[in-house]
């Protein structure tokens, strides 16, 4: 759970594509998620599932997007899941807005199951932190593209989301678990957008990022790691700080506050274990 945590990258492949599994395993993601939602058709739903199942079965390990509270295909995925507690790190839980609900549906998944409730409706945009404290959750996702076709705006559009994505980094932050992992860049040519979503992404609080093409995984691993100049400057806050409680550097004020972002940063800084 601890690698879930703290991942910078998560890679889609979908379930009815086994074939790709393990070439999104070797495409240098920190978490492969197994899609049995959205990438799979209504036809190809069972036979995504045995895939997975199979997948898991062989000892490999993977988040696995299950599909949703309320569908006829949930209660199938969730029994498929408790049969590998060892290869499932948490299940990624979409259209996550009641916290009843998914209390319940975590009672059903192996012992020590993480759960990562993907955050795309405007009812779970306003009780994020109420699901973000359900026991188990380890940190929430950004479904971009489902809450800006549920408000009728650009999903590409940073300011139409920026009120949505702050308030899931401070429900998170509310409810003690890790940051939240961000939207999906659903260009998948174009770096110039990726790019301006990661940074828009870190500026705001998000750790992690949804890739759906192993091509985005390189860049993002890399723009969500702090910069050499960050590690530097927190560097010398931390030392700073063990010296005194309240002091300056190179104009600057160093107090707690100052400290615990520069130790948030080097943890940023470390490889996910």
């Amino acid at each position: 759970m601890t690698r879930t945590a703290t991942a910078r990258t998560f890679l889609f492949v979908p379930g009815d594509r086994p074939d790709r599994f393990g070439k999104a395993a070797a495409a240098g993601a920190d978490v492969v998620v197994l899609d049995l939602e959205d990438a799979v058709s209504a036809e190809q739903k069972r036979d995504a599932r045995e895939h997975v199942r199979t997948w898991l079965g062989q000892g490999n390990r993977a988040v696995v997007r299950i599909n949703g509270d309320g569908t006829r295909w949930h209660a199938d995925d969730v029994a498929m899941l408790a049969d590998h507690p060892e290869q499932l790190p948490a299940v990624m839980v979409p259209k996550a807005e009641s916290p009843e609900r998914l209390a319940g549906m975590s009672q059903a998944l192996p012992r020590g199951t993480g759960i990562i409730p993907l955050v795309e409706t405007a009812a779970g945009v306003l009780r994020a932190a109420a699901v973000c404290a359900v026991p188990g959750v380890v940190r929430p996702a950004f479904g971009s593209v489902d809450l800006a076709a549920q408000l009728g705006v650009d999903h590409r559009s940073h300011a139409a989301l920026q009120h949505a994505r702050s308030a899931l980094v401070l429900g998170a932050v509310a409810a003690g678990c890790a940051a939240p992992v961000d939207g999906v860049t659903t260009d998948i040519a174009d770096d110039v957008s990726l790019y301006a979503d990661l940074a828009h992404a870190v500026a705001v609080g998000f750790t992690g990022k949804l890739c759906i093409h192993p091509r985005q995984v390189a860049p993002a691993n890399l723009r969500l790691a702090p910069s050499d100049a960050e590690i530097t400057w927190a560097r010398r806050v931390v030392a700073a700080g063990r010296e005194n409680a309240v002091s300056a550097r190179d104009g600057e004020m160093i107090d707690r506050p100052v400290v615990l972002r520069a130790e948030a940063i080097l943890a940023r800084a470390a490889e996910p274990e």
